[in-house]
């Protein structure tokens, strides 16, 4: 399987916006141009993440998804305010291929088994806000505002045996801080599922791609560091071919 590079793309519509440890949002422009840009350079997929859709219970961004999938001919993953069957066919039938859930499932883990067996496992994509604690790391709600009460491990194993198909795995800590992937963090989880994982928080150089790839990762996010310039898609997907990562050229 190759390993893939993900756009992540946090919409507060209709601005493109990017914090650190997902909070002092700035205004970046419009998501779709930023989308287009890494489809040209040669990203394997988009996800896009209304960051305010949970906590302001408000509809997701269907326009922007429905414009943007006219085109961009990758993958697109779709999160934000998702509590229910009914508003993930909403989303892909405005073009998501993939919805992903992260406040909704706590609250209600019945969410996952009910998506799974309308859509299929390969359309469901548990997020998981993980924030240290001590010792552990505690999975967050709501934008990481909200403590959940449950070790990020054992909320994966459930969300596993509840049949998502993907784990979309952002540290908090290390989110827009351009510090590196929280290695510990990836290599804990890769020990409880082995559904695809995708490693979001802190990407800055191909070298921080090629570790979170050798800690267990499937599939990078990066934001930050696409968004304002420092890392281009076809810089880090050469670098990861010539490291003698499978990739998608």
């Amino acid at each position: 399987m190759d390993f893939r590079v993900i756009g992540r793309l946090d919409v507060k519509p209709p601005n493109l916006v990017k914090g650190i440890h997902l909070e002092g949002l700035r205004k970046l422009g419009e998501p779709h141009e930023f989308a287009k840009r890494y489809y040209e350079q040669g990203i394997d997929e988009i996800c896009y993440q209304d960051i305010v859709a949970s906590l302001y219970r408000r509809d997701s961004i269907k326009a922007l998804l429905n414009a943007t999938a006219k085109d961009v001919f990758v993958p697109i993953t779709v999160g934000g305010g998702i509590k229910s069957v009914d508003d993930a066919l909403d989303l892909i039938r405005n073009g998501a291929d993939k919805v992903s859930v992260n406040s909704a499932a706590i609250r209600n883990p019945r969410v996952l088994s009910e998506l799974s067996d309308s859509l299929g496992r390969q359309a469901v994509v548990l997020a998981v806000e993980a924030k240290r604690w001590g010792d552990s790391w505690t999975a967050m709600t709501d934008g990481g505002r909200e403590h959940s009460q449950r070790s990020v491990t054992e909320w994966i194993r459930e969300g596993t045996d509840r049949g998502v198909g993907e784990v979309f795995l952002t540290s908090i800590d290390r989110e827009g801080t351009r510090r590196g992937f929280a290695l510990d963090l990836i290599e804990s989880v890769r020990a409880v599922t082995d559904v695809p994982l995708v490693a979001h928080g802190g990407a800055d150089s191909v070298s921080d791609v090629f570790a979170a790839r050798n800690a267990g990762a499937d599939a990078v996010a990066i934001a930050s560091a696409l968004h304002y310039g420092l890392l281009d898609v076809t810089e880090v997907k050469e670098g990861l071919a010539a490291a003698g990562v499978r990739v998608r050229l």
